[in-house]
């Protein structure tokens, strides 16, 4: 089951990403990660067309709706737990998108810089 006592990549508790639609790997709307998240589903990204694309394109269609899934897909603007793995390869190829770092797990770090986080950081002041 998912952390209730997350942290961020800030070092600070985990915020929520986004509950409409629903995210997480436990779709709890928080990147909580654990032993079940063979993805590590930690980052939580405003996807762009772009991304959605590149994502499709690597086998991962996130924009059509799967509703015996309970998912309606995404489109653009939308927040979601992305794997870790993938928004790094997303950056590497230049389509990755924006980032919330407050809900964004630490766990996160294993896989990407900080640095690239917040250069991709959304300010939501």
């Amino acid at each position: 089951m998912s952390e209730s006592n997350a942290t961020n990549v800030l070092g600070e508790p985990l915020a929520g990403c986004c509950t409409a639609p629903i995210t997480g790997f436990y779709r709890d709307g928080f990147c909580h990660t654990g032993p079940e998240d063979a993805g590590v589903h930690v980052v939580c990204a405003v996807v762009t067309d772009a991304f959605l694309k590149f994502s499709a394109a690597r086998g991962n269609d996130l924009a059509t709706p799967r509703p015996a899934f309970g998912f309606p897909g995404l489109s653009e603007g939308d927040r979601w737990c992305l794997c870790a793995a993938r928004w790094a390869e997303a950056h590497a190829a230049g389509v990755a998108p924006r980032v919330v770092l407050t809900a964004t797990h630490e766990a996160a770090l294993e896989q990407i810089d900080l640095a690239d986080l917040k250069a991709h950081a959304v300010d939501l002041s």
